[in-house]
């Protein structure tokens, strides 16, 4: 890579906003009700979405907290309960948000009742957008070939670690950028950074994440197939987009 190739940015043009947010502790600073909101959270709550999703779930209702997740026990029979925390399962839940969770066989025809550490947080705060849609690197060009045809702001919302920046969601969110940088949109210097990151690193994802302290985190507990799962690029096409409170299956 050229240094003048990696520093320049992507081509601005249709005039349409193409940003990254990368914490949820900075949403403030944006408008949001101008945006498609595009949350971020590779390991693993977003990965974990789309693969339910593509897997057959009738929806995946995410809540910020456990208690919220609970109280759909008593509302209606039928609800699969998902909680992590510090990325563990919850005590007393049906799962948490781990990939290997939402496959066909256990999601298929389902709601899921979702609440994690970060990606629920930062969903909920964007509520208020044009549109709030779920990416992850197993949608990455269903989700960008989509976004082209909008002609609206986009913002990338990192979910990060409980508001700490991550490597993992501004990779993914340079990925995006890396798709759509060849339109004529309008980037700020994150959507730049994140795109000079995953231009670093998309020659093998899994090296480069490596190092991450989400990673780290995970291998403590032992699961480091989430990890490689979570970093498998186009295995899904279903982009979930919230309807009232409910992630559901976008119609394209």
């Amino acid at each position: 890579m050229k240094i003048d190739d990696h520093l320049s940015p992507p081509s601005g043009g249709r005039g349409a906003k193409l940003e990254v947010c990368l914490s949820p502790a900075l949403l403030s600073l944006y408008n949001v009700e101008e945006y498609i909101v595009v949350i971020v959270d590779i390991f693993r709550a977003t990965s974990s979405i789309c693969y339910g999703i593509e897997n057959g779930a009738e929806a995946i209702i995410p809540v910020a907290e456990v208690d919220e997740c609970l109280a759909y026990r008593d509302k209606q029979a039928g609800y699969l309960l998902a909680a992590e925390r510090n990325g563990e399962v919850v005590k007393g839940f049906d799962f948490g948000n781990s990939p290997f969770s939402y496959t066909k066989e256990k999601v298929a025809g389902k709601t899921v009742v979702l609440t994690t550490t970060n990606g629920t947080q930062a969903l909920h705060l964007s509520r208020s957008a044009k549109k709030v849609v779920i990416g992850s690197f197993l949608n990455l060009t269903a989700l960008c070939n989509w976004l082209k045809t909008q002609n609206e702001n986009i913002l990338l919302v990192c979910a990060g670690w409980k508001n700490n920046f991550n490597l993992e969601d501004t990779l993914f969110s340079g990925a995006v950028v890396e798709q759509l940088k060849s339109g004529d949109y309008k980037t700020d210097d994150s959507a730049i950074a994140a795109n000079d990151l995953y231009r670093l690193g998309k020659n093998d994802l899994n090296a480069y994440l490596a190092k991450t302290s989400h990673s780290e985190r995970l291998k403590k507990l032992g699961i480091e197939a989430d990890i490689a799962f979570c970093l498998n690029v186009d295995i899904t096409t279903a982009i979930p987009v919230l309807e009232g409170e409910r992630l559901v299956k976008l119609r394209v």
